[in-house]
């Protein structure tokens, strides 16, 4: 028997949550080598829906093209909150030809924001790789440092996660050699983490954020880099997944990439039909309001206005 949870269908225009919404649904989740095995839209229609929920949220499904935003058909509805690419690095393939993929000006730019990065820290670069447990521990204290500091802790509920539940897991992953976090610092103060555990030879971009105080100069990209000519050079990995959501950042360093969708699958009642078309009115302006901000050149200065005024 599937069984379901109460999850927030969120109301957000840009980055900011208007309103949350409870549904009881079943969840099933994607994971990369299935995106990679191809499309399974067929579950959009033979998912069979738990008894007494709202329905089940198909997470990172793997689809062909993106599919109808909306559709009434046998009882239920199918809603796409969001469709995009879900983006990886071939980790097989020798850092020498990872490097090479890149053109010569983005090669160049990650150079300089890795030198500018180490002169401004007193002319070297402090970071550092942790696996074993006590390692993972001490790596949580320095990390939890700047989590409270992002905006994704403070806005979006997804820093680095608090409570015994998440501790026990790092360190029994740890235990098994499967996780992989890393830190930046400079003077001997966190700016930067990453956090990736391992699955079957594929490491998950799960948690990571840096200190806003040092966002001109690019520590998230300076450790990714860092981190992945690191992952390269042990050698024991296949994919780097930057799971699900798109992103600049997740574009510039990925190999190859998947089409996905988070699709609702719900049953057809008046009281669903109505959310559904108001959480896509929502997702329609906030999406016209950022087309807007991007052609005026305003997106990024209206992101960091926000940001910084509930800091």
């Amino acid at each position: 028997m599937v069984s379901t949870c109460i999850l927030p269908l969120r109301f957000r225009l840009a980055e900011r949550t208007l309103y949350t919404h409870p549904l009881s649904l079943a969840v099933k989740s994607f994971d990369l080598c299935a995106a990679l095995a191809g499309p399974a839209e067929g579950c959009l229609h033979e998912t069979t829906l738990p008894p007494g929920s709202d329905g089940m949220l198909l997470r990172s499904l793997p689809v062909t093209s993106p599919p109808p935003l909306f559709e009434r058909r046998g009882g239920r509805i199918t809603y796409v909150a969001q469709h995009y690419l879900r983006h990886y690095i071939d980790l097989t393939m020798g850092f020498a030809a990872y490097q090479a993929a890149f053109s010569a000006k983005t090669r160049s730019t990650l150079n300089r924001k890795v030198k500018s990065f180490a002169k401004a820290t007193g002319g070297s670069l402090d970071w550092r790789t942790y696996r074993t447990p006590d390692e993972l521990d001490a790596f949580y204290s320095f990390a939890r440092e700047v989590s409270v500091k992002t905006y994704q802790e403070r806005d979006l509920g997804a820093g680095l996660p608090t409570g015994e539940a998440f501790l026990a897991e790092m360190r029994a992953r740890a235990g098994r050699d499967a996780v992989r976090a890393f830190l930046l610092l400079a003077q001997g103060e966190p700016v930067a983490y990453l956090y990736c555990p391992v699955d079957n030879g594929v490491l998950r971009y799960e948690y990571l954020g840096y200190d806003p105080e040092w966002a001109e100069r690019s520590p998230g990209t300076v450790l990714q880099w860092l981190a992945l000519e690191s992952l390269f050079a042990e050698g024991r990995f296949r994919l780097f997944d930057f799971t699900e959501g798109d992103g600049a950042h997740k574009r510039l360093f990925a190999t190859g990439s998947a089409i996905c969708a988070d699709v609702y699958v719900l049953r057809d009642t008046l009281r669903l039909r109505a959310l559904v078309y108001a959480h896509r009115a929502c997702n329609s302006a906030g999406t016209r309001i950022a087309h807007l901000l991007e052609r005026y050149g305003l997106k990024g200065k209206v992101k960091r206005l926000l940001r910084r005024g509930r800091g």
